[in-house]
């Protein structure tokens, strides 16, 4: 049997947006920005995804949305920008959460280098922000607050309205990188008070290489890329008009289905999580509740993660492990040591994130052979055996 179960990473296309996009390539051809006839009816195509993203999102305008080229653009432009507009003021204090996104955190450590001050809020054990936290940690020079709507490993949801709330209240910009999130769980732009949200269409069955960013009206964007007029003037180059119909099409399809597909595929997570966390010595990571409805990530004590996915991969389930492999040594996931993992429990993760394209035939096929796989692990790794022994203290 074949599972893919690794949609956090990425999912596959809808045959709706795959229809949207070769329409464009065969019908739109023309440049948004031309005059004539084929570029004014491109033009009107680009306008009318712009309006459908705005739209599902509850913004004010379409001209708050601006396509990017993914999430990760949209959230180095959106932090940047504000940024650069609290240097002008004077405030260049920056807060974060510990588990961002390396897109988010990469960004703020580049502004830090810069002399900005970044704090980056604890997540604890269930891996949610803590509000109070949150307000003793804002202080009169803090001029951006960044917090992810849902985590991309273990899919925890953050309290978004909340967050805003004390943002607007105390007039500091929020921005938020929905990339897990949009498509998965409602989201309502004015509700929540957010001023910037970023979002990638690959992660709700669109393509790759598009995305768009979110900001209010009233905050000024600064350009990552110069050149043309596109974009209203922020984001130089050719709109991608297939991509971005794409994405739009996607992302109908999505928050027009998301009641439904968001009780069948939690339904699926929960049976998932029910019968992995049977495996001894093993840990579900993050709020069991406040997560995303395809997400389950755990630990398995005295094994690695790698040997696991590559094992998993030879019985046909394809997953992903928190823990990732950099210039040859092996670290374990910033976002699993957040939420107070020990490293040598954090090296033995498993992501598994879910579409409505899985199956519980193929949940079942993974409850039956996950345990398997980690019981060979266990056998052939010598600090299982101290574990045992008792040589070393188990820690889950």
């Amino acid at each position: 049997m074949f599972v893919y179960a690794d949609n956090a990473a990425t999912t596959k296309i809808s045959k709706r947006a795959l229809t949207a996009m070769i329409s464009a390539s065969e019908n739109y051809y023309g440049n948004p920005s031309s005059l004539h006839s084929s570029g004014q009816q491109a033009a009107e195509q680009l306008f009318n995804a712009r309006e459908r993203i705005a739209k599902k999102l509850n913004a004010a305008s379409s001209r708050e949305i601006y396509f990017t080229s993914g999430g990760s653009e949209a959230d180095n432009q959106a932090i940047l920008s504000i940024a650069e507009n609290g240097r002008k003021k004077g405030k260049m204090h920056i807060i974060a959460s510990a588990f961002e996104h390396h897109a988010v955190l990469h960004t703020v450590k580049k502004l830090e280098k810069q002399g900005f001050e970044i704090t980056l809020l604890d997540v604890h054990k269930d891996g949610i922000v803590d509000l109070s936290e949150l307000k003793n940690a804002i202080k009169d020079e803090t001029c951006l607050v960044t917090i992810m709507f849902a985590n991309n490993e273990i899919g925890t949801i953050q309290p978004i309205k909340e967050i805003g709330r004390i943002c607007r209240e105390r007039g500091i910009v929020f921005h938020t990188d929905a990339v897990q999130a949009a498509g998965h769980i409602p989201i309502d732009v004015q509700d929540m008070n957010i001023d910037l949200l970023s979002l990638s269409a690959h992660k709700f069955h669109g393509p790759k290489g598009i995305g768009a960013l979110y900001c209010r009206n009233a905050i000024h964007l600064h350009n990552l890329i110069e050149g043309g007029a596109q974009e209203r003037s922020k984001r130089a180059g050719t709109e991608n008009l297939p991509a971005i119909l794409g994405m739009a099409e996607a992302f109908d399809e999505s928050c027009e289905n998301m009641n439904k597909t968001s009780e069948y595929v939690s339904s699926l997570r929960n049976r998932l999580i029910e019968g992995l966390s049977e495996i001894p010595h093993s840990v579900v990571n993050g709020d069991t509740v406040q997560r995303l409805p395809g997400n389950v990530n755990m630990c398995f004590e005295g094994i690695e993660g790698e040997s696991l996915l590559l094992l998993l991969d030879m019985k046909g389930i394809q997953a992903s492990s928190g823990s990732a492999c950099t210039s040859g040594s092996l670290d374990p996931s910033h976002v699993l040591l957040a939420i107070g993992l020990p490293h040598e429990v954090a090296h033995g993760s498993l992501r598994l994130s879910l579409s409505e394209e899985n199956t519980p035939e193929e949940v079942e096929y993974i409850i039956k052979e996950v345990p398997q796989v980690v019981e060979y692990l266990r056998n052939i790794s010598p600090v299982w055996e101290a574990l045992e022994k008792g040589d070393i203290k188990h820690v889950i």
